[in-house]
């Protein structure tokens, strides 16, 4: 099972996410590749049995407009039928941003294996557990 977990993090919130999602896929056996988005290209998606998509909220409740957005932009009308996962960090309103990109996801024809995960601030060693059965969720789904 290959899983590809690509994230934008600005603060580092998303990228501590990230990095236990990807502990916690390693350990329901999963080949994993972990990239940010800068380092991510198209074939990491359409190569990948799974993939994970980390964003924190930003501005209004929005993804991230420079480097994030553009690479989903770009893949979204390519991704009918994978499997597909969506986690982040916030630090103000109520997720409202996660709940757009699950519809929008959903709406691009993927198949969401597991419930969007968010994460208010710093990640917790309860939340990053969290990550870890997030992963092994998606992996087995």
């Amino acid at each position: 099972m290959k899983v590809s977990i690509i994230y934008w993090s600005g603060t580092g919130n998303t990228e501590v996410m990230a990095k236990a999602i990807k502990t916690g896929a390693e350990a329901a056996n999963a080949e994993v590749t972990l990239l940010s988005v800068d380092k991510a290209g198209e074939s990491d998606v359409l190569n990948a049995d799974v993939i994970l998509f980390g964003c924190p909220s930003m501005g209004d409740e929005t993804l991230e407009e420079t480097e994030f957005e553009p690479f989903i932009d770009n893949i979204e009308k390519k991704i009918t039928g994978k499997k597909l996962g969506l986690f982040g960090s916030y630090g103000w309103g109520d997720g409202q941003w996660m709940r757009d990109w699950t519809q929008r996801m959903t709406n691009a024809g993927v198949s969401l294996v597991v419930e969007s995960l968010i994460v208010n601030e710093t990640p917790s060693e309860k939340d990053l557990e969290q990550c870890r059965e997030f992963a092994k969720n998606a992996v087995n789904a």
